[in-house]
């Protein structure tokens, strides 16, 4: 047991200095300053090249963890810069990755390390919704652009579904709005203004409805895979 503990304790402490290092290297490097327009973001990763797509991965591990800036945008200035696949695939496996660290901190730090990133008022909107409807909820909000994701991800780690179950669906559900705002930003699709209101219309229609036939449905799909 206590080999144990000192494994977690080991792995912590890593955690926080790796995090901490990207955080220190952000804020010298004037990422925090550039970040307030997609331009500005645009300019600061252009400027490390040839190290740029290291740079690129880092700022949306960053947007996970540390900055509130959301990742879909992000991936679209990167699909300028690097074209539709590499941006996704950067952006995809650093958001999974600051998906399972910010659930794994809040795990094992608990409520000390959600409230520093969560509000109050998120937290009370949010975590009785996660425990309730746990699967479904966090498929829903991974899957359309409404909600705080990251934050939910830490408000996840506060409940008991466990790491896998919640690795599994972040690597199922968070990739597929990257990809869009990937392909947008790399100019392979085009959404004009009404269509992306009609689109964000109708999610939140299928939100509405998931969150009320949710369970039914979901009981459902497992009694047809047990047959």
């Amino acid at each position: 047991m206590k080999k144990r503990n000192r494994k977690w304790i080991a792995t912590l402490v890593l955690t926080i200095l790796v995090l901490g290092g990207i955080f220190l290297f952000l804020w010298n490097t004037g990422f925090f300053a550039a970040a307030k327009s997609l331009e500005g973001i645009q300019d600061y990763i252009a400027r490390f090249s040839p190290y740029s797509h290291l740079v690129f991965f880092l700022v949306q591990l960053a947007s996970v963890v540390i900055a509130p800036i959301p990742s879909n945008i992000t991936a679209a200035g990167g699909a300028l810069l690097f074209g539709m696949w590499p941006a996704f695939l950067l952006t995809a496996g650093a958001v999974v990755l600051g998906s399972a660290a910010v659930f794994w901190l809040a795990r094992i730090l608990g409520q000390s390390f959600a409230g520093r990133f969560v509000s109050q008022k998120v937290s009370d909107q949010y975590l009785d919704l996660i425990r309730r409807k746990r699967d479904v909820f966090l498929a829903l909000v991974f899957l359309f652009p409404f909600f705080p994701d990251d934050l939910i991800c830490i408000l996840a780690g506060l409940t008991d579904i466990s790491f896998s179950r919640f690795l599994v669906i972040v690597v199922l559900t968070r990739p597929w709005g990257l990809l869009v705002a990937s392909a947008v930003g790399g100019s392979v699709i085009s959404i004009p203004i009404w269509a992306m209101v009609l689109i964000g219309l109708a999610g939140l229609a299928l939100f509405l409805v998931a969150m009320k036939y949710g369970d039914r449905w979901e009981a459902w799909l497992l009694e047809k895979f047990k047959q």
